[in-house]
């Protein structure tokens, strides 16, 4: 058994603490299992508490620069209140809902760019001690796969994924960011879009669907973005419908120019809709042409191989700045 992080706040000799979580990707709304393994060191000790922390790498833009910053968006905890003998090895299984409006990382096995990950946090004798830190993969939920499959057969383009710090006014949201997923329109919109940007707002109860239509700017008048904010269920439908429905919220945004001018409010700590925010982590080239019948298409320019490599030093370098965390 190796243990990947050697408790340090807890002293030379301190136990060790290697997470491991189920494999395959979560689904916001559902449950994440695994097991957080234990080692005890040179002395016994009590573990008071072992949390899991959902993390997660957001942009966060101010007035003259944006910056990364991790945001803690859930904490579980797990286990606790027994007495770790030295040299003794302990085993901690747990099952945890993850909240519905948690990112989507990837899509059809290929990653969209944005980094979750759980940061296993024990206690013992008083002190907190971040521990192992593991990535965390999320799929789409059928509906918000459905949506995007959409998109796609509309003839949309996937052009990068990013997690934005900020609430989104008026509607239900609840965690400290919400997920933008960028696509460009075929090319007989082209003339009145340079893109879309989705977020979904998942709830027990249904889905909730931001959509902005970031347009061009004319000869003579300044761009202009539009949002609309849509609900539709979780019940599977035919993909057909779906694309119908998808279909009339596109025709909402953009087909209607004068009566959705305006732009939508969104809170401080949201961002300003300039044309210079428009790329997401790890992104590439736009993939345009998907296919009749596949899903908005994925730029390879960041593989899963190099999220699990990378996501230690995405995290490591602001532990200390960590917020939405409520103790």
């Amino acid at each position: 058994m190796v243990f990947k992080k050697l408790l340090g706040a807890l002293g030379v000799g301190g136990p060790s603490v290697d997470t491991v979580l189920q494999p395959g990707p979560a689904l916001p709304g559902g449950p994440l299992s695994g097991e957080v393994r234990l080692r005890g060191g040179g002395t016994d000790v009590t573990v008071e508490q072992i949390s899991l922390l959902l993390v997660a790498r957001v942009e966060v833009e101010g007035y003259d620069e944006e910056h990364d910053s991790t945001v803690v968006l859930e904490r579980f905890t797990v286990g606790g209140g027994f007495r770790l003998a030295q040299d003794a090895e302990h085993t901690v299984p747990f099952t945890v809902t993850l909240p519905w409006e948690t990112p989507v990382t990837q899509l059809h096995g290929q990653p969209l760019g944005p980094v979750l990950g759980i940061r296993t946090e024990l206690e013992v004798a008083g002190a907190r001690d971040k521990g192992d830190l593991d990535a965390l993969a999320v799929g789409p939920l059928p509906a918000q796969e459905a949506i995007l499959e959409a998109f796609g057969q509309l003839g949309y383009g996937f052009k990068s994924a990013d997690l934005e710090l900020g609430y989104i006014r008026g509607t239900g949201q609840r965690l400290p960011c919400y997920q933008e997923i960028e696509i460009v329109p075929p090319a007989g919109q082209a003339h009145a879009v340079n893109e879309i940007e989705v977020t979904f707002l998942a709830a027990p109860d249904g889905l909730e669907v931001v959509i902005e239509a970031d347009r061009r700017a004319g000869l003579f008048s300044g761009g202009q973005d539009t949002v609309h904010r849509f609900t539709t269920s979780h019940h599977a439908v035919p993909q057909a419908d779906r694309n119908a429905e998808v279909d009339a919220w596109l025709h909402q945004v953009i087909g209607a120019h004068a009566a959705h001018a305006a732009p939508y409010p969104y809170a401080q700590g949201g961002h300003h809709h300039d044309d210079h925010h428009r790329s997401g982590p790890g992104t590439g080239a736009v993939v345009a042409g998907v296919a009749a019948g596949a899903a908005v298409g994925v730029v390879g320019g960041m593989v899963a191989a190099e999220v699990i490599d990378e996501i230690g030093d995405a995290f490591e370098g602001d532990d200390e700045g960590e917020g939405g965390e409520e103790e």
